[in-house]
């Protein structure tokens, strides 16, 4: 995606803009960690909480946090149940055609194959992902048997109860599930997938759009982007 900077004053100009709506809503799935999560108080936290806030801090913007299941994200941003996703959402082509991305606040975090034995058969068994991810998409084109969940946790049950052979998912997402359970193991090569994880906004929001692009560059610019992705360890840097 296209980068670029904007000066101090252009980013006050443009966080102006967006400050014509009260509340900027930031809409994420809430179960997805160390992305996002919430935790033992009920509140989002991780690291899309902590680069939200800051985002919106950085832009001048009062944000709120709404939680949406992932099948539905999409959807109802763009009939306006909030204004922006924050949500471990790969930059695809094929989103891009129907909501506009912010540049990339992390790159391309790859995708990996975790199972409970070395054997298995990547390219013709039976494989378990997220539904609307850029994994499945994968899935779907290789030859596999495809198995979509609605959530994250119900693929990983799924290769534990058998009715997976392996699941594929963000490695930054399966490496500490793999750490904790001795039976779950990493298969395969890892799989280049997106072009980076960025914010949704809607289409007819470029001001929006362009005033957390420039706070996400402040953000690249002062180094303080990298050492949040390294605090959370839900990417390289860049």
């Amino acid at each position: 995606m296209k980068k670029f900077i904007l000066s101090t004053a252009a980013l006050a100009i443009s966080a102006g803009m967006a400050m014509a709506q009260d509340v900027v809503r930031l809409g994420t799935e809430g179960a997805y960690p160390p992305w996002n999560f919430i935790n033992d108080a009920g509140e989002v936290d991780g690291f899309e909480r902590e680069l939200g806030d800051e985002l919106c801090m950085r832009a001048e913007l009062t944000c709120e946090w709404v939680t949406n299941d992932w099948d539905s994200i999409i959807p109802n941003l763009v009939s306006g149940n909030y204004d922006a996703i924050i949500a471990g959402m790969s930059i695809t082509d094929e989103r891009d055609e129907v909501i506009d991305f912010t540049q990339n606040y992390t790159p391309p975090d790859p995708s990996a194959f975790v199972a409970m034995s070395e054997d298995v058969d990547l390219q013709g068994g039976v494989i378990a992902a997220q539904s609307g991810t850029i994994q499945a998409g994968y899935i779907a084109e290789q030859g596999a048997t495809l198995v979509e969940y609605a959530s994250p946790e119900e693929t990983i049950a799924a290769v534990r109860n058998g009715e997976a052979d392996a699941v594929l998912a963000d490695k930054s997402y399966l490496s500490p599930i793999v750490a904790e359970d001795s039976e779950l193991m990493f298969v395969g090569p890892d799989v280049p997938l997106g072009g980076g994880v960025g914010m949704g906004i809607r289409e007819s929001d470029g001001d929006l759009k362009a005033t957390f692009d420039a706070a996400i560059q402040s953000m690249k610019d002062d180094g303080s982007l990298n050492e949040m992705i390294q605090k959370w360890e839900v990417s390289s840097t860049f």
